[in-house]
């Protein structure tokens, strides 16, 4: 089992080798190609595993599958969560992936982690939280077996869980190990991605609200992103992670106000040693943006209620590509392909020109 461990790591390292090659190979703009807009949910969960296979998690209680480059979609409602939302989700292959529940109105599925193994035909809740005010923002997986869910706070520190076997069990972290959040600071749970585990053992959590903050590791960071009130803050965060057990420095973040979705100024940040010091990009995104991701070490794309926006420069100078609006991007675990999702059961993905 070890031995095909490594091996598959290598083969990861390699295609993504090969995927950023690609990437870094394209300087012209790609297009958004929509793909899915009738089925009556709204996406925020998010998972790519391959160029082919992609999953997709929202409101209703719905959770959707393509296998085919999201030519065909299969949408399933999980029995007894039809209230529910499911926030974010992490997939694997085709068969098994894992989804977050937020609390439904009636509460009576207060917080929840479900897990497929038979490609969604039937789930089983994995983790189940009745504590008052608990609510999971987002999941996040290193790898098929180390996973992590944060959640806002309780008892005025973060909650946060851990799981080291593939996500059949939870273990709570002991409230002294968790962060004190300040007032009216929490975490948002707008597309998954204000929280990522690195390669090389590195976990860096981003917050927003009337304060935002970027937890890296034990250090905490104050970020120059606009703040203040409950709507404002950071949404999420990416870390150019190259699969090395080296320190990840490159980092950005981007969010803004959502209730102010075509406001620049101070939705986007980014660092390039870990945090100590932060540059606001000559172009920013145009607008609020609650997602964004690195697909080399200089190309990034980040989306949000107003449109989709792409950078070739570290994040120096964003381009518009795309007014339609979308919660989630999400780059393929293995590949070279970035899907989006977002209201009303939309789906896209980036498309360049031959």
């Amino acid at each position: 089992m070890k031995n095909n461990t490594t091996k598959s790591f290598f083969i990861l390292c390699f295609l993504l080798a090969i995927a950023a090659t690609v990437f870094s190979q394209r300087k012209t703009l790609p297009k958004v190609e929509i793909l899915n807009t009738d089925v009556k949910t709204s996406i925020r969960g998010l998972s790519v595993v391959n160029n082919n296979v992609v999953w997709v998690s929202g409101s209703n209680g719905m959770v959707g599958k393509s296998s085919n480059a999201g030519k065909n979609w299969k949408w399933m409602t999980v029995k007894g969560f039809e209230k529910n939302e499911f926030r974010d989700i992490e997939a694997f292959d085709a068969n098994i992936a894992i989804i977050m529940a937020i609390p439904d109105p009636e509460n009576i599925h207060p917080a929840n982690i479900l897990k497929t193994t038979d490609g969604g035909n039937t789930w089983k809740i994995v983790y189940e939280n009745k504590t008052k005010g608990m609510f999971l923002d987002a999941m996040e997986f290193r790898d098929p077996k180390n996973g992590m869910v944060i959640g806002d706070p309780v008892d005025g520190r973060f909650f946060i869980a851990k799981t080291t076997d593939g996500g059949n069990t939870w273990n709570e972290l002991p409230a002294e190990q968790r962060f004190v959040a300040d007032s009216g600071e929490a975490f948002f749970a707008s597309s998954g991605t204000n929280i990522r585990m690195l390669y090389n053992g590195s976990i860096v959590i981003a917050s927003g609200g009337k304060n935002s903050r970027l937890f890296y590791n034990k250090t905490i960071i104050n970020v120059p992103m606009t703040k203040g009130k409950e709507s404002a803050g950071t949404n999420s965060v990416a870390v150019y992670d190259n699969y090395k057990k080296s320190s990840a420095n490159k980092i950005i973040i981007v969010g803004g106000d959502f209730m102010a979705d075509s406001l620049t100024d101070k939705n986007c940040f980014y660092s390039n040693n870990a945090g100590k010091t932060w540059e606001r990009p000559k172009t920013p995104p145009h607008g609020y943006r609650s997602c964004v991701e690195f697909l080399n070490k200089e190309t990034i794309v980040t989306c949000g209620l107003n449109g989709v926006d792409y950078s070739f420069d570290g994040g120096k100078n964003f381009y518009s590509i795309s007014k339609e609006g979308f919660h989630v991007c999400r780059y393929a675990r293995l590949g070279n392909t970035v899907y989006l999702a977002g209201g009303n059961g939309k789906i896209g993905k980036l498309v360049w020109p031959d």
